[in-house]
């Protein structure tokens, strides 16, 4: 018999719980996963009703923007955007959901410290996003053209941006406390900060006033680096894209860890 002894409330294993984590990751991915047609087919379909859309509007064999086809420019746009909802959805969900529910003590009774709780979450949302962005992207390209320029653009970009918004979801689900409140956040924040922000068009064509707020929106960053990527062509400056992610994520990361820490609008 082992002659070690705990305290109570000791950490019994190394200084991450990497079986917790793994199995809260694991949670949130199968979460998603069991309602593929809600999470995953549902938002490639809107994508593609947008992309039809658009394509009948301005899609004309000589459509050119910013010396791009259209149809080139506008298919890394609609997947990022569906990469952004779907990120932020599937956090916020999880744990309004939970707290709704009242099981929320199922998250929080578990030996797992803030700082894995949040990357269990926030990893769940970047799968969820990354799954979203390909099975776009295998769709689109039977309507056009998505070669890739540069791969280290795509990948970063659409890392980044899952993981920003997957934590932004994290801030918004623990902030919320009924449906109303995080249908606010979607409707008056997330969806206008991405429609806003070069989806559908090119920020080029904008007065030099808006051109300069749309400097100020991180979701830009994301999508013009990720357009980058595919087209080759940039709106903005690539290396600011990068470092405002990279600073962006890790502000988010820090908030989420100091309210999962104190227990906001989680314990009592």
């Amino acid at each position: 018999m082992s002659d070690v002894q705990f305290e109570p409330g000791e950490r019994r294993f190394g200084s991450v719980n990497w079986l917790g984590l793994w199995t809260l990751y694991l949670k949130e991915v199968r979460r998603f996963m069991k309602v593929f047609t809600q999470t995953v087919a549902g938002p490639v379909v809107t994508a593609l009703l947008f992309f039809a859309v658009f394509a009948v509007a301005m899609g004309r064999a000589d459509t050119v923007v910013a010396g791009v086809p259209y149809l080139a420019f506008l298919g890394p746009g609609l997947i990022m955007m569906t990469v952004i909802q779907n990120a932020f959805a599937n956090t916020s969900s999880s744990i309004l959901v939970s707290k709704v529910q009242g099981n929320v003590v199922d998250m929080l009774m578990p030996p797992l410290s803030p700082g894995e709780l949040n990357a269990a979450f926030a990893f769940g949302g970047v799968t969820r996003g990354v799954v979203v962005a390909i099975a776009s992207a295998i769709v689109i390209s039977f309507f056009a053209p998505m070669g890739v320029s540069h791969w280290w653009a795509v990948l970063f970009f659409v890392l980044a941006a899952s993981l920003a918004l997957a934590l932004m979801g994290v801030l918004a689900g623990v902030w919320a406390e009924k449906f109303d409140h995080m249908q606010a956040v979607t409707n008056f924040i997330i969806t206008p900060l991405a429609f806003l922000s070069g989806t559908f068009y090119s920020v080029e064509r904008l007065p030099e006033v808006a051109r300069g707020i749309s400097s100020y929106n991180p979701f830009f960053y994301m999508i013009d680096g990720f357009r980058y990527g595919f087209t080759g062509h940039a709106d903005g400056s690539i290396t600011t894209g990068v470092i405002v992610l990279v600073a962006l994520n890790a502000v988010l990361w820090g908030l989420c860890h100091y309210v999962f820490k104190k227990g906001y609008r989680l314990k009592a």
